[in-house]
């Protein structure tokens, strides 16, 4: 009768079976910063980049041209504010050892929609001004 009896009380805290989460820390590698950096600094050269374009276009470009500099300017400087957010959560996250989805879902889709976009009306805009 006592083995029943113990068997009733449920698992003990020795029994393998029971679900216990174990804290173990998260070792990362001096790579990890370093790849954080190396994708801020693609995206800084990207930007700049971009920029310059812009600035070619402000100075030698009609009004039509000033227009869409003034639209990829916007965006270089949208996306180099976002790329400097997108580098310090990352580097927080990775400082405080955290197990989190590093990728970035967002950051290329909104540079490929606002590249389109800021085309797109520099299109529209030439294609008005011939008519």
């Amino acid at each position: 009768m006592a083995s029943a009896s113990s068997s009733n009380a449920g698992p003990s805290s020795l029994d393998p079976s029971r679900n216990k989460r174990i804290a173990v820390p998260v070792r990362v590698e001096p790579k990890v910063y370093f790849a954080n950096e190396r994708t801020f600094l693609s995206w800084l050269n990207f930007t700049v980049v971009l920029g310059g374009f812009a600035v070619a276009m402000l100075n030698f470009g009609d009004r039509i041209s000033r227009v869409s500099a003034a639209l990829f300017t916007a965006t270089a400087m949208f996306i180099m504010l976002y790329s400097l957010y997108t580098f310090h959560w990352r580097a927080s996250k990775i400082r405080k050892r955290e197990a989190a989805p590093y990728d970035d879902r967002i950051g290329p889709n909104a540079l490929c929609l606002l590249l389109v976009l800021a085309v797109g009306i520099n299109f529209y805009l030439r294609l008005g001004e011939d008519a």
